[in-house]
């Protein structure tokens, strides 16, 4: 029978059969960990007098607790002790169990969903969990990836398998060319305000179509991020060309590449194959996007009106963000901006920033930062001078980390604070108490730092700075 991606990578890994009155057990290939949902995991764990079941098969990283700036000293200013703490604790678990870890003074340390990929841990046909919703990028790569709960996180570091049912499927399929100016970020945003926040609920998602053979890893990746957004269980994308060209002479490739290359070719979805549901799209309709409202399905394209609000729920979220109905979200004033995350903080989202942000200056009442997604992209991006340009418009140049994603390390806005941010989630005080969240592509968010307000930022392209 014909079988979908994410059938074949999933009945690779069943270790028992689901049952009505059981879940499948499912093997996990790959365990990301970081600071925040580990250190539970390993208490129990010491409690109960269990080791790791493979050391081999979990690789750790220290990201969202992290000071995206240092101190003249040298010194890390943690926003708490607690903070400083997690990230003791992680180092000394995994030193404890013998995981790699990317610390402090590894070349490889940056957020988890960066790292992974880089290092070429993250390989097609795999099944991928973390304790991190956003584990679900890695699914860019014709993996199985998924977030996972803290008593989870312990379960697989004791037994390297977890408990699931098998969800549906559904392929989103996108064909036609982009406008000029729409990025990949606009292109996840688009479906999700087409299927809403709970439209991928209960099915695992594939992205079909040229729009999707066509994007780079980056984009892939920043696509396959959001899936979670939509409500999915994890997004997917079938392995090709650029995903072995990606991988080929990491860290963690295979050492017989052409054999592993020729095995992930056939992941990709049968001809013939059935899903359980099908929506598609047509690339000449997506617009460069932005969001409204208190989730990401309230997103609309940049030279819309906002929609009137149809419900109490709807209506809170206009009041809160201080928009209204009928009128445009072009020329609200901005306070701040972010461009980072683990769905924009690659090196093409520092190149796009940088295009925008040459020769231009960050609006004088505006506070923006950049945030490389680990230390090989801000290597990379400082390699191209990439940081020069960004510091020369007004803008700070960080160090790697989650940052103001989901500002636990010190980043965040203040009360009340219009912020422009690339990361994926714009839930009332995702970035502060009291902050207001914009979501927005590196173009966009880079745009509305030099103009001071909301802006497209293909009335700048090309324009005289």
């Amino acid at each position: 029978m014909p079988k979908t991606l994410f059938d074949k990578v999933w009945d690779r890994h069943i270790v028992v059969t689901e049952t009505d009155a059981h879940p499948a057990t499912l093997y996990i290939d790959l365990h990301l960990i970081h600071e925040v949902t580990s250190p539970q995991a390993f208490t129990v764990l010491r409690e109960r007098g269990l080791k790791v079941r493979r050391p081999d098969r979990t690789l750790a990283t220290i990201d969202h607790s992290t000071p995206t700036l240092i101190n003249t000293d040298g010194s890390r200013p943690f926003v708490t002790k607690q903070a400083g703490k997690q990230v003791e604790m992680l180092l000394a678990n995994t030193a404890e169990h013998g995981i790699e870890t990317h610390g402090w003074e590894s070349a490889y340390r940056g957020v988890v969903h960066v790292m992974g990929p880089e290092l070429g841990a993250t390989q097609p046909g795999m099944t991928i969990v973390c304790g991190d919703s956003h584990t679900s990028t890695h699914g860019a790569f014709g993996a199985i990836a998924f977030g996972i709960g803290t008593t989870q996180v312990g379960h697989v570091l004791a037994n390297q398998s977890i408990l699931m049912r098998k969800p549906k499927t559904m392929a989103i399929e996108v064909n036609g060319e982009l406008q000029a100016g729409v990025t990949p970020k606009d292109v996840i945003l688009a479906i999700i305000a087409k299927i809403g926040v709970g439209g991928g609920t209960g099915y695992a998602l594939e992205y079909r179509g040229n729009v999707f053979s066509e994007m780079s890893m980056d984009g892939r990746m920043t696509v396959c991020n959001m899936s979670i957004e939509a409500g999915a269980r994890c997004g997917m994308i079938a392995p090709d060309e650029t995903t072995f060209n990606y991988l080929k002479g990491r860290k963690f490739a295979p050492e017989n590449y052409d054999a592993a290359c020729a095995d992930w070719a056939s992941l990709a979805t049968d001809d013939g194959a059935d899903f359980d549901k099908v929506v598609t799209m047509k690339a000449e309709d997506i617009r460069p996007m932005i969001t409204y409202g208190t989730h990401p399905g309230m997103a609309m394209p940049i030279d819309a009106m906002v929609p009137v609000a149809t419900d109490d729920t709807e209506t809170a979220a206009l009041e809160y963000m201080q928009v209204t109905g009928g009128a445009p979200m072009t020329g609200l004033r901005v306070d701040r901006v972010f461009i980072g995350s683990c769905t924009n903080a690659r090196i093409e989202d520092m190149r796009a920033a940088a295009s925008i942000l040459s020769g231009r200056k960050v609006a004088s009442h505006v506070k923006a930062i950049v945030v490389p997604g680990s230390e090989q992209i801000k290597a990379e991006a400082e390699a191209e001078g990439l940081h020069d340009v960004i510091i020369a418009s007004g803008a700070e140049w960080r160090e790697p980390g989650c940052s103001m994603c989901i500002a636990m390390n010190g980043d965040k806005a203040a009360p009340g604070e219009l912020v422009v941010s690339t990361s994926n989630r714009n839930f009332a005080g995702r970035q502060g108490p009291g902050a207001r969240t914009v979501l927005a592509s590196p173009e966009t968010a880079a745009a509305a730092a030099v103009m001071g307000v909301i802006t497209d930022a293909r009335t700048l392209k090309g324009a005289a700075a």
